[in-house]
């Protein structure tokens, strides 16, 4: 692998073309956030069955990128290191998106094809593996994404090259997330739920192909041959490949704890926001036993609800957006670890003024606020984390270190969601309703943990 003083300075337009492949990425993992549980919710799934496929992001992360980054590091390929794995997870991811919303018109094709009367469920049993692939692929293209950054930026451009990746997070999600609302807005055209999935799926294909195009990893094929040879002298088994990561240094432990905390308490908001905005700011008690009357009583208090959600996302990676260049032009002068610490506390702060205001207006303010530190988030422990990984062992080390994304979204979406259960309290003598804002408290301490662990990573200078 070249030197990094031999790296040439990204220029903008570089940084942009090597942003844009996670601009597409993000319109995948948009879709599947936000229509997922319409689409299965529709071919009947209850919300435990959804839970359970909600699962597929977290513990594909922790399994597919590990494996995948460190296969990344060992290919041998005409195209590269990197690009065959951003490329192929996006072309299959891309196939994903398009089944996933056509999954009963699959079932139904599979009777008529077959003969054979398949189970009710059949549809949705398609659907849910269809999310297991979007899932599975997106992390295949993710990890070694995250890797390339070291391969091919000089190591004083790290932070900037992690921001232009938060930017294109921000827009991608801003962008996938406001197409159809806005359509509907200013032309009257209500786009359907398997045309955003098809859009999504375009996006994702043609914006990585356009980064595997322009975007040229710096490495012979002789040279990636020294480089595998080199890393299977460090990392002859997946055992070995955990040992070295944190054998690196001792500040890549603190950059880890930090980094689980910091994703607690980032799902804490992520998973539970909507049902926070429905139940907490819309009063809109729990409607999972009550009576048909009573649902269309609530009708439309669920429908502002979930749209201010919608709203509120859009604000919060649009603050994602236009902060990420700065915190990483900042970052580059004051260093990662203050500037990270800084959007930490502002998040922090948002946190607990949703956690106390219930107002519209004030929470939609909170949640930008809470967009700088996502901004960071998405950047400065990625630039941290690089400071200290060995030539060769990019891809192994970006898919150990999403361990600890991926690890915190169980314990979330089970323990805390648990916690959140156990809180009930009654509306009037006809209802009852849930303390769905205690997800912002037990966010803000687990980010303070992050904040104070992040003030003891000492990084190289």
């Amino acid at each position: 692998m070249e030197d990094n003083n031999i790296l040439k300075k990204f220029t903008t337009v570089q940084f942009l073309n090597f942003a844009l492949g996670f601009l597409g990425l993000q319109f995948a993992w948009q879709m599947r956030i936000i229509l997922s549980g319409p689409v299965t919710e529709g071919l009947g799934a209850s919300p435990f069955l959804y839970g359970l496929i909600w699962l597929a992001g977290p513990f594909t992360g922790m399994v597919v990128q590990p494996i995948v980054g460190a296969l990344s590091d060992k290919t041998v390929s005409p195209f590269g290191r990197r690009r065959p794995y951003l490329l192929g997870g996006a072309l299959l991811a891309s196939l994903a998106l398009w089944i996933f919303p056509n999954s009963a018109n699959v079932a139904d094709f599979l009777h008529n094809f077959t003969g054979i009367n398949f189970p009710p469920l059949t549809a949705l049993f398609i659907a849910a593996i269809m999310i297991w692939i979007i899932d599975a692929c997106v992390n295949v293209a993710q990890g070694p994404y995250r890797a390339l950054v070291p391969d091919v930026v000089p190591e004083e451009q790290y932070s900037i090259a992690n921001s232009y990746i938060s930017l294109a997070i921000g827009l991608g999600s801003v962008i996938a997330a406001g197409t159809a609302p806005f359509l509907k807005w200013a032309f009257g055209y209500q786009m359907s739920i398997t045309a955003q999935f098809i859009m999504a799926a375009l996006a994702f294909t043609l914006a990585m192909t356009w980064t595997c195009i322009t975007i040229k990893e710096r490495q012979t094929r002789k040279e990636i041959i020294k480089d595998v040879a080199a890393a299977d002298k460090i990392e002859p088994t997946f055992v070995d490949s955990v040992k070295n990561f944190f054998a690196m240094s001792p500040e890549v432990s603190k950059i880890c704890i930090m980094q689980f905390f910091t994703w607690i308490g980032t799902m804490c908001m992520m998973i539970f926001f909507t049902q926070y905005a429905v139940h907490t700011i819309y009063c809109v008690p729990d409607l999972t036993t009550v009576d048909e009357f009573s649902r269309q009583t609530f009708s439309q208090a669920l429908v502002n609800g979930t749209n201010f959600s919608s709203v509120c996302f859009a604000i919060f990676n649009l603050v994602c957006f236009l902060v990420a260049i700065p915190i990483g032009i900042l970052s580059a002068k004051y260093t990662n670890k203050k500037v990270h610490i800084i959007s930490l506390i502002t998040m922090i702060l948002a946190y607990l003024g949703m956690f106390i205001a219930k107002q519209p207006k004030a929470v939609a303010l909170l949640m930008g606020v809470a967009g700088i530190g996502w901004a960071s988030i998405c950047a400065l422990p990625f630039a941290m984390l690089s400071q200290f990984i060995k030539k060769g062992t990019e891809g192994s080390v970006m898919g150990i270190f999403n361990i600890f994304i991926a690890g915190p979204q169980v314990f979330v979406c089970t323990l805390v969601a648990w916690l959140i259960s156990k809180c009930s309290f009654p509306m009037g003598s006809d209802y009852i309703n849930y303390h769905w804002e205690y997800a912002f408290l037990i966010g803000a301490v687990c980010l303070t943990i992050a904040a104070l662990v992040a003030k003891t990573v000492r990084e190289k200078v």
